[in-house]
């Protein structure tokens, strides 16, 4: 059984791997090119993609007999495969759920507090030299504390921000999502996704990536929102139509934003860098090695799973 993990991993889970299965392991940090796609496809049992790994149908359709039976993804977003192509492939998708959500979350809750007191924007001011000392009224940014959160998705990640905002800030939290949640804070849950973005300070997208969320975040939900409110996004960059987001900073149509994700990831717009009351971080999510090193453990669990002749910890259906 031969595996390939298509970019570096922490320490730790390249020595399991190597340890426990005939692998290969890409040394590149850039996704796979549609060759090396189709290699994937062609030359191992096994493959470990992670995010930018465009699985598309037409990749599937270009390999019509693959040798590989299992992509074990690396994380828990999965839009960049057509999962039913690869099903109609005869090749089974897994993920690894659960070990992002507090990291992700923390990373909601950094944006929210360096977009609410324009923390970038005060770092690179001290970094330029151009601060001249406190006076009181340097850099009035927004109370945090207090105010209210919407949620756009009140899954795992969607919960823990709302908990971190409730017991963390006081906040009020309102979500929309395809049902009613049973939570342990309380919760409001508006009846359009229009209604919860005109009545927060604080937009946080919380949903899974794909053709149901692009651009879940348009125009009109941007107009709804109150020009003191912001939009921190955590989730995929195409569940926000970026350039409506870019019109509606620029216009003072909100009053700011947190991004860790972005549209055209890595590009990101020259006019979205300009603005000075945006956040930009450079998806670091998960980015801690903990959680790096989870991700990757869960990964070849599937992987071992499959070897054994075993059910799928994290099949994806």
């Amino acid at each position: 059984m031969k595996l390939w993990i298509t970019r570096p991993m922490t320490a730790e889970v390249e020595a399991r791997a190597r340890r426990d299965f005939d692998v290969e392991s890409r040394e590149s940090t850039l996704p796979l090119t549609p060759d090396e796609m189709r290699r994937a496809l062609n030359d191992f049992d096994v493959v470990v993609p992670t995010l930018g790994d465009l699985f598309s149908a037409e990749v599937f359709a270009a390999v019509p007999n693959p040798r590989c039976r299992l992509l074990a993804n690396f994380g828990v977003g999965y839009n960049h495969i057509d999962v039913q192509a690869a099903q109609s492939a005869g090749i089974r998708v897994t993920n690894t759920p659960g070990a992002v959500t507090d990291a992700t979350a923390d990373i909601a809750m950094t944006l929210i507090l360096m977009t609410a007191r324009r923390a970038g924007e005060g770092e690179r001011l001290v970094r330029s030299g151009g601060w001249q000392g406190w006076h009181p009224t340097q850099m009035l940014g927004t109370h945090v504390t207090g105010k209210t959160v919407g949620i756009v998705g009140m899954g795992r990640i969607g919960q823990a921000i709302a908990r971190r905002c409730h017991f963390g800030f006081g906040m009020d939290v309102a979500y929309v999502a395809r049902s009613e949640k049973s939570l342990e804070f309380p919760a409001t849950r508006a009846d359009t996704l229009e209604n919860l973005a005109g009545q927060v300070d604080f937009l946080v997208v919380a949903v899974p990536g794909g053709p149901e969320t692009q651009h879940l975040i348009n125009a009109p939900i941007l107009s709804a929102m109150q020009p003191t409110a912001m939009l921190i996004n955590i989730a995929r960059g195409e569940v926000v139509d970026e350039m409506a987001l870019i019109a509606a900073l620029e216009n003072g149509d909100i009053a700011g934003a947190g991004l860790d994700v972005y549209e055209f990831e890595p590009r990101v717009p020259d006019r979205l860098i300009q603005l000075e009351n945006v956040s930009l971080l450079p998806h670091l999510g998960t980015a801690t090695e903990e959680v790096r090193s989870s991700m990757g453990h869960m990964a070849l669990d599937n992987v071992a799973a499959f070897v054994a002749g075993q059910d799928l910890p994290n099949p994806v259906n």
